[in-house]
């Protein structure tokens, strides 16, 4: 079963700054990021709590939402965490495949580096 964790954001909108006018405060694992828009801030604090949990443990969900300041807009966001793990572990592991050994043969001729091909292909089959 996938871990789903829920958490407050704050969005604060600033006029100093044109490229990325949304400001976002995630409270419960005292980070921040911005945005360019507000649904842009809120796809930018899902990434960052997915990149904070490949590096550390999540607190426990949170629904309680925090007082806005005046003009900020107060807002839950959902992140699949263990989707979210599994797109962005580039952790190489080691595989075994059978193939012909013509195949085996060619390629060691040719120079063919096999894990290249196989990630290629697998990338490619399930349209990653």
């Amino acid at each position: 079963m996938d871990e789903i964790k829920v958490f407050p954001i704050i969005i604060t909108k600033s006029e100093d700054n044109t490229d990325h006018p949304y400001f976002v405060k995630i409270p419960d694992i005292d980070g921040m990021t911005e945005g360019k828009s507000i649904a842009d801030a809120m796809e930018m604090a899902k990434d960052y709590i997915g990149t904070y949990s490949l590096e550390d443990k999540l607190p426990e969900s949170n629904t309680d939402l925090p007082k806005a300041e005046d003009g900020a807009t107060v807002t839950l966001v959902t992140v699949n965490v263990s989707e979210y793990k599994r797109k962005h572990d580039n952790k190489v592991i080691k595989k075994t495949i059978t193939i012909p050994n013509y195949l085996n043969e060619l390629g060691k001729e040719n120079g063919v580096n096999f894990s290249e091909v196989m990630t290629t292909a697998l990338k490619e089959k399930l349209s990653v």
